[in-house]
C-alpha cells in the first residue's frame, strides 16, 4: 500500500506541471446551489475529488468554540451507506489518500484516487454532505482525538500557544480572538443536538464548491456529479455576521509564560487587512522581503552578521476579514529580546524611508513568480486553489491572474504601505518567556 501511494503521490505532483501557468476550468451551479468546479489534466491518471465549505472556527459561538474543526474530524465517522471506521477503508483499498483541514474560515475535504475511481470519490464526498451520522459515539469519539491533538500542538509544544496569545490579544470582537481548535471546556458542554444543528445549518451544498482536477471524461463526470450531488436538498441561506475591530492606536503589552521553554522569545505582531485588498498583497512582498529564508533583511541582520539571535522568523496569516504578521526572535547570548525588537524596527523603518533597491524588488519578482508556479504544479495544488479562490474571493480565475497584481506592485507602494500598517503603536508585543513555576 505503501509503494501505491507513493506512486499515486509521484503522478500527482506530475500531473499539472505543463499548465502551472494557465489553468483551464470550467464551472455552474446545481439546482441546489452547489458550485462546481471541473479542471481537466490527463497527464496523470489521478483524479481528485474535494469540497470545501464556506465554515470555520469564525462561523462558532464564543461559549462552543472548535466547532468547525471538531466536524473535520467528525465527518469522517461514517454515514447511513458507510459503516463507522469504514471511511479510510474504502479509501485505501481503492488506491487512494485523504485528508481535510480547517481555518478559520472554511474546511476542506479531498480525496486522491486513481482516475478509473471518480466515481467512488464523488459517491464517498456526496455520502458525507447527504447521509451523516451525528450520534454520541462519534461525538465523544472524535472529543477524545481533539483533546489529544490540543495537547500535542498547543499544550505540551514548545511555543505551542504564541498564535492563541497573540490572536486574543489582536481581537476583541472579531471570533478570529479564538483559535480553530477551540476550547476543550466548550467541546464538553456541548449537546448532541448542538452538533446536529450546526451540522445541518453549514454542511449543504449550497454552502460549498465541488472540485473535481485530473484525469476524466468532463461529459461522464457531470452525469455522476448531477447522480449523486443533485438530489441533495438545498440548506437555508448561511448569513454570515460582519464583526468590525476597531484600529490599534497604542501599542498593545501582553507577557505569557510557557513551562515548556527555556529561551524567550519576542513576538511583534500587526494586525494587517483582509487578503482579497491589493495592501495585503504588498504586505505579502514585505514579509517575503523582511523575512522569508536565510537571505531575507532579518535574517542576515541579526542571526547571520550580528550574531544576535538563534532564529529570527515571521507567520503571515492570510484570512478573509482580517489577516497578521507576526515577527519573532530568539535571543542568543548576552542578547535580549528588546535587543532583537530594536533591530527589527530599524530594518521596518528602512523600508518606511527608503525605497528597496532595484535588485531587491527583482528578487521578489522572481521568488513570487517561482511561488506561483509551484502553487499550481500539482493537481493536489490546483484543485484547492480553484475552491480557495471561488469561496473566499469570489473570483476563480485569480488562480490565473493574482500573479499580475503582485507584478503591478511598485517599490513606492511597498514604502506606503509599510508606512501604513507596520508602525510601533499599531502591534502587540508579547514577551513569550519560560515559566516561573518550579515544574515536578
Amino acid at each position: 500500500m505503501k509503494n501505491s501511494i507513493m506512486m499515486l503521490s509521484a503522478a500527482l505532483m506530475l500531473g499539472g506541471v505543463a499548465h502551472a501557468q494557465k489553468v483551464a476550468f470550467e464551472e455552474y451551479n446545481l439546482d441546489n446551489g452547489m458550485h462546481v468546479i471541473l479542471h481537466n489534466d490527463p497527464s496523470a491518471p489521478v483524479v481528485i475529488t474535494s469540497v470545501m465549505y464556506h465554515v470555520g472556527s469564525k462561523d462558532e459561538r464564543p461559549d462552543r468554540t472548535g466547532f468547525a474543526h471538531f466536524f473535520e474530524h467528525l465527518l469522517f465517522e461514517g454515514t447511513e451507506n458507510i459503516k463507522r471506521g469504514e471511511w479510510m477503508k474504502i479509501v485505501t483499498a481503492n488506491g487512494g489518500v485523504n485528508n481535510a483541514n480547517t481555518s478559520d474560515d472554511r474546511t476542506y475535504y479531498y480525496e486522491v484516487f486513481p482516475s478509473n475511481s471518480l466515481e467512488l470519490g464523488l459517491w464517498l464526498e456526496s455520502e458525507r454532505l447527504m447521509h451523516p451520522i451525528i450520534n454520541k459515539i462519534g461525538v465523544d469519539t472524535q472529543n477524545e482525538v481533539v483533546k489529544e491533538e490540543k495537547r500535542m500542538r498547543y499544550d505540551n509544544q514548545p511555543y505551542g500557544n504564541i498564535l492563541p496569545e497573540v490572536k486574543k490579544n489582536m481581537f476583541k470582537n472579531h471570533p478570529y480572538r479564538w483559535t480553530t481548535i477551540g476550547s476543550m471546556k466548550d467541546l464538553d458542554a456541548a449537546t448532541l443536538e448542538e452538533f446536529q444543528a450546526f451540522n445541518k445549518k453549514f454542511y449543504t451544498p449550497n454552502n460549498a464548491v465541488l472540485v473535481v482536477a485530473g484525469d476524466f471524461d468532463k461529459n461522464k463526470t457531470k452525469e455522476w456529479i448531477q447522480k449523486y450531488f443533485g438530489p441533495i436538498p438545498k440548506g437555508e441561506e448561511v448569513k454570515k455576521q460582519t464583526f468590525t475591530e476597531a484600529p490599534i492606536t497604542e501599542t498593545i503589552k501582553a507577557t505569557y509564560e510557557d513551562p515548556n521553554i527555556q529561551i524567550p522569545m519576542v513576538v511583534a505582531a500587526y494586525r494587517t487587512p483582509s487578503m482579497k485588498t491589493r495592501d495585503a498583497r504588498v504586505l505579502d512582498l514585505i514579509s517575503s522581503y523582511l523575512s522569508d529564508g536565510k537571505s531575507s533583511k532579518l535574517y542576515k541582520k541579526i542571526v547571520d552578521d550580528k550574531k544576535m539571535a538563534l532564529q529570527i522568523g515571521a507567520v503571515g496569516f492570510s484570512q478573509e476579514d482580517y489577516g497578521m504578521y507576526i515577527l519573532y526572535g530568539l535571543p542568543m547570548g548576552t542578547h535580549t529580546t528588546a535587543d532583537i525588537l530594536k533591530e527589527m524596527d530599524e530594518e521596518i523603518v528602512k523600508i518606511q524611508t527608503d525605497l528597496i533597491s532595484e535588485k531587491d524588488y527583482e528578487k521578489l519578482q522572481n521568488k513570487f513568480d517561482n511561488n506561483f508556479v509551484n502553487a499550481n504544479a500539482s493537481v493536489e495544488g490546483i484543485a484547492e486553489n480553484l475552491a480557495s479562490f471561488y469561496l473566499l474571493y469570489g473570483d476563480v480565475n485569480l488562480i490565473n491572474t493574482e500573479i499580475d497584481l503582485y507584478h503591478s506592485i511598485t517599490r513606492e507602494e511597498i514604502r506606503e504601505v509599510a508606512k501604513k500598517y507596520l508602525n510601533p503603536n499599531q502591534r502587540l508585543i508579547l514577551d513569550y518567556v519560560p515559566s516561573k513555576k518550579v515544574q515536578n
